[in-house]
């Protein structure tokens, strides 16, 4: 065999080695001796290709975000009338059915790595979000086409993909139609088009449900000596205080990068203090999301249920959300950027919180009359996207900007039941005056 045939060999065979253990293992337990056994090679050859398991991880997402490119500029090369939203969908579908474990690894467990890794990714959508917008640049200046930022509607796609292939399950043709069913919904013609670029606008007023102060606070270290404290109020500092190094060290380390001793040290807390209340990082990250799911969901129950009407509680429920994440940039970080990085569990975590959203929809269904009524998988699609709205948002460089995107969320939110135009003047009349006066669209974006 040719050296070059011999070396091209080995690394797709330790590729293939990191792809399989991670989602046999998750990332967390992929280490290198784990991906060598997997592929067959020694340590050293590991290291003639790859400087550590990072770089085997990116070096491994960025090759199957090429072949789905590949795979996707095909599709849009021969798509004939079907509009490149629609044909990007059912391409990332297809994909998944025909290399499950290479769309589980990159539509899903990619997200579990370091922030370069998931620079990795994202970098892997605004491309093929750049070609979507290139072949809609060459439509008929008639056609009808999806509102909707092609970012945002691959990212959903690709969360629904992965957690299907997590469960065992296939990508079937059925799954395509109806998640191309779903982007249909978002169709309208070019020229009216408004929702095809994500920019923050003017904050609606504040809601009345967001907590005035951050919800997750570093409670204050107790005196030294031996103060009169009863022991279990001594017990739920410390916790306290663990959780809160940990959300902040997910925020400015990341979890994977992240010690039991970077998180006793900024907790101020010795580490048998540590391990009294947690067994590992993982679980001490597992809580830190699930109490950040809990105080979300408080919040934004709370709103949804303050008012009449589906869409008006919608709104109220989106603009609490939207307005607590911006205020509290650790839960927002922590619940949909680093959530993947803490294991399993947390990923679990994940899908429940989906299916604790699609409650807030139910009721869009009674009230609302659209024909076709959202399926299961429509409104799923919905929620997915919302996350991948939050998770842009809160990746974005300085300060997230999460409370400005409320009319994008609406528009994702409620487009499907109410229809495009309807949805619109909804949003419209929720507005300041001066918003909406900006929104107004003159002629398609470019």
């Amino acid at each position: 065999m040719p050296q070059s045939t011999r070396k091209s060999t080995q690394r797709a065979r330790l590729i293939a080695g990191m792809i399989e253990v991670t989602n046999r293992r998750g990332y967390a337990n992929a280490n290198v001796s784990a991906v060598i056994g997997q592929a067959g090679v020694s340590r050293p050859t590991f290291y003639d290709y790859f400087e550590d398991r990072e770089d085997c991880f990116r070096s491994a997402i960025a090759d199957v975000q090429l072949q789905l490119a590949g795979a996707l500029d095909d599709a849009l090369d021969a798509r004939g009338e079907e509009s490149p939203h629609l044909v990007a969908t059912r391409a990332l579908v297809q994909f998944g059915g025909a290399e499950p474990a290479r769309a589980r690894f990159l539509m899903g467990e990619a997200m579990s790595g370091s922030g370069p890794a998931l620079d990795v990714r994202d970098r892997g959508l605004a491309e093929m979000a750049l070609a979507i917008d290139r072949a809609e640049n060459g439509a008929d200046k008639q056609a009808v086409l999806a509102d909707f930022d092609a970012r945002v509607l691959l990212g959903s796609v690709y969360r629904m993909v992965a957690a299907r292939l997590r469960r065992g399950e296939t990508t079937s043709v059925r799954l395509a139609d109806q998640l191309v069913e779903w982007a249909r919904s978002y169709e309208r013609p070019a020229q009216q088009r408004r929702w095809t670029k994500l920019r923050p606008q003017q904050t609606p007023g504040r809601s009345p449900h967001v907590p005035s102060v951050p919800i997750q606070q570093m409670p204050g270290v107790l005196p030294p000596g031996r103060p009169w404290i009863p022991p279990e109020e001594i017990a739920e500092n410390h916790r306290l205080r663990i959780l809160y190094a940990s959300a902040k060290l997910a925020e400015s380390k990341g979890a994977q990068a992240s010690t039991v001793a970077d998180i006793v040290k900024a907790a101020r807390v010795d580490g048998r203090v540590f391990y009294r209340h947690f067994a590992d990082k993982q679980e001490a990250f597992a809580a830190v999301h699930e109490l950040g799911f809990q105080q979300v969901m408080d919040v934004t129950a709370k709103a949804f249920f303050s008012v009449q009407g589906w869409p008006q509680r919608s709104w109220e429920a989106g603009r609490a959300l939207t307005q607590l994440l911006e205020a509290n940039p650790v839960v927002a970080h922590v619940g949909f950027v680093e959530a993947y990085a803490v294991g399993p569990g947390a990923v679990q975590r994940i899908e429940d919180s989906h299916a604790a959203f699609l409650f807030f929809l139910q009721e869009g269904l009674l009230q609302e009359q659209a024909d076709p009524a959202p399926s299961r998988v429509a409104m799923e699609a919905i929620i997915a996207a919302v996350f991948e709205l939050i998770y842009i948002a809160a990746r974005a460089a300085g300060k997230p900007r999460i409370a400005g995107m409320l009319p994008y969320f609406a528009h994702v939110w409620l487009t499907p039941f109410l229809g495009p135009d309807d949805a619109d003047s909804f949003i419209d009349s929720q507005m300041p005056a001066k918003a909406k006066r900006a929104r107004r669209p003159k002629a398609r974006e470019a």
